[in-house]
């Protein structure tokens, strides 16, 4: 729970204080009085049965004022109860991780006492958020003071009051101590070992713990990669021989590491109890819209949106305008390539100093435009998959995955594809790799970590000076730690950090073998990554709310795909060495089909391995089995118990 603040709630009851809610300042009073009415009643009720208190701030002249934000706690009964609703698995006695259950709370290991700090603060503001997400609509037919804001029996008010504009943010308070805490032992101090995954989890939640794991994960993999890369580049530069072996050494690491990440996710999602735990049934996105009609499944009235209306959109609309935007990338690389044979002539009329660091200069522009490019489509392709109006969350997330991934792929690689297999200038290769790599990387620490970290200390020192003006010699700690949170750029998530590092695994699984310092490139990359993305989470950004999650979703089929065009790029560059042509002298033919035979082995090698290769660890399976077997056994007791049981007669 929240260490040394508190507020009391109306009632006089002393809480600490889990989640900041922010209304618009011209809400209505009457909406106010009526969304804290149902947040503080009882659950059956209808009511989230949860604690609030409105922030206030004392001016000068002593007078109290009013603001739009509201804090919001619960009680310890209710968090526990409520950590049952949400299904959170826990470990119970005998080390198998169940499902708690408020009945059975003696039973699992870490409940001692009246169970304080038997959850983390992450999972209490979970738990909060949930309850505020499942208020429903009741009898109102509008929310108050707001006649054209239509509330329909059974849909998340929080939604609705979202979608409106009439709820500007609410997200988790930051526990200032806990937090100091996990900076120290998370980046304010450099160090040899690993992330401390258990603290980042009891913190921010499984779903951007689970992110650092693969960042770290990745990085540890690299090594041996990078190791064998640094001899190859200085003393195998142009031994083609040797460059065909680390292909192949390549081709095996990209498998498996892939394959062991996996165990290594289930490993962490069990511990964390996220392996086994249900999906919750997702409810429609605050931004979809549509016609009135009946939920099949729920049973409850909500907006409906024609699937043919949407699949039109995304045909006829969204698909071209990708395409077009592909058709514009490569335009682009048209114009880098110019720009690069154009430097070249230069250089050849007189090779100098001067002339020979023109060379970088097309390679730097054109990282420059491809970050830009990447960047702008980025944010058309978030409005774009909101106009196709998607109903749910996750089918949002995977339309604009598959609309970012096909353009950064496209953008990112197709020169490097082209000056492999139409120019077949290695020299080139090498050197807009390495262009891209440095460039980007320079690019992404300014973007992600220095920038926003600037801007962030600037609003910082406003608000200071602005809470101070208002208050005077008043200030409270809790006012200005909501105001300076208030203020905070909100996190959008894992998306961005995952792009890049399926780019990086891209250049490193593409095409290092023709640049072996890619891996170690990509190894310095991330080990920066991983304090400024740490210290981006403790000091630029809101803290988001816990997310559970038992992989990394998506994005692990978009690694494994990148995995599988790996083997097709590295296969096509072994056959383009000169060793390897030397064996077909008078055939090409012979050659590429030679070349496509091995792929298509090492592609079958490729998937043996992955089906060898459990994806969860067999001690796991046993302790899931075993639960499963549990469940199944309670059931068929109950039901014999419900069959043998004589019903009782009036005498």
């Amino acid at each position: 729970m929240q260490s040394g603040l508190s507020v009391s709630d109306i009632d006089g009851s002393s809480f600490a204080p889990l989640v900041v809610l922010e209304l618009a300042e011209n809400t209505e009073a009457d909406a106010i009085t009526w969304l804290l009415n149902r947040i503080k009643d009882k659950q059956q009720n209808g009511g989230a049965e949860l604690l609030v208190e409105r922030l206030l701030f004392v001016g000068q002249d002593e007078q109290k004022k009013k603001s739009k934000v509201f804090l919001i706690g619960s009680t310890w009964q209710r968090l526990l109860n409520g950590a049952e609703d949400v299904g959170l698995f826990k470990e119970f006695h005998d080390g198998t991780m169940r499902g708690f259950t408020y009945a059975n709370r003696e039973s699992f290991k870490d409940f001692q006492g009246d169970g304080d700090g038997f959850l983390s603060l992450a999972e209490c503001q979970y738990i909060v958020k949930h309850e505020l997400d499942t208020l429903r609509a009741n009898a109102e037919d509008h929310v108050p003071g707001y006649p054209k804001v239509k509330l329909y029996p059974g849909k998340s008010i929080i939604r609705r009051l979202q979608s409106k504009g009439i709820l500007v943010q609410y997200f988790p308070l930051h526990d200032k101590e806990e937090l100091k805490r996990l900076s120290f032992s998370w980046y304010r101090k450099i160090k040899l070992s690993f992330q401390p995954l258990d603290d980042i989890r009891h913190y921010y939640g499984e779903g951007l713990a689970l992110y650092f794991g693969f960042l770290e994960y990745f990085t540890f993999a690299l090594v041996p990669m990078a190791l064998i890369g640094i001899p190859y580049y200085l003393f195998a530069w142009e031994d083609y021989d040797r460059y065909v072996l680390f292909a192949v050494f390549n081709l095996v690491w990209s498998t498996v590491f892939l394959e062991v990440w996996k165990r290594c996710s289930a490993q962490l999602a069990y511990g964390w109890g996220t392996l086994c735990r249900k999906k919750a049934f997702e409810e429609p996105r605050p931004g979809f819209h549509g016609e009135l009609d009946v939920n099949p499944v729920t049973g409850r009235k909500e907006p409906s949106y024609p699937s043919l209306k949407r699949q039109l959109k995304v045909y006829l609309v969204s698909v071209p305008f990708v395409l077009f935007c592909l058709y514009l990338s490569i335009y682009v690389m048209m114009i880098y390539f110019e720009m690069e044979f154009w430097v070249l002539n230069i250089y050849n009329e007189g090779p100098d100093f001067s002339t020979s660091v023109l060379l970088f200069i097309p390679s730097i522009i054109y990282a420059v435009v491809i970050e830009m490019m990447n960047l702008l489509y980025r944010y058309a392709a978030e409005f774009l998959t909101g106009w196709e109006n998607h109903r749910l969350e996750s089918s949002f997330q995977n339309h604009l995955v598959l609309k970012v991934l096909v353009f950064n792929f496209v953008n990112c690689f197709a020169s490097l594809f082209y000056i492999a297999f139409v120019l077949q200038d290695m020299v080139l290769l090498r050197q807009s790799l390495a262009t891209l790599l440095i460039t980007s990387q320079i690019l992404n620490q300014v973007m992600e970590a220095f920038l926003p970290y600037w801007l962030q200390r600037r609003r910082n020192k406003k608000i200071h000076r602005r809470v101070r003006r208002m208050m005077g010699d008043k200030v409270l700690p809790l006012v200005e730690q909501v105001q300076l949170e208030c203020d905070m750029n909100t996190y959008l998530g894992t998306f961005d950090d995952y792009l890049e590092q399926f780019l990086l695994f891209g250049y490193v699984s593409l095409f290092s073998c023709v640049y072996p310092l890619a891996a170690l490139l990509v190894v310095l990359n991330n080990v920066t990554e991983m304090y400024s993305d740490a210290f981006k989470m403790c000091h630029v950004f809101k803290r988001p709310f816990s997310e559970p999650a038992s992989d990394i979703g998506v994005w692990q089929l978009a690694f494994e795909t990148m995995s599988v065009i790996a083997v097709v790029t590295n296969c096509a560059l072994i056959g383009l060495s000169p060793q390897v042509k030397a064996y077909f002298p008078e055939s090409e033919t012979q050659l590429i089909f030679t070349v496509v035979a091995v792929e298509h082995v090492l592609l079958a090698f490729k998937f043996i391995l992955a089906f060898i290769i459990p994806d969860v660890p067999k001690h796991i399976q046993i302790k899931l089995a075993k639960l499963e077997f549990e469940s199944l056994e309670a059931l068929k007791k109950k039901k014999m118990l419900e069959a043998t049981e004589i019903p009782k007669t009036d005498k």
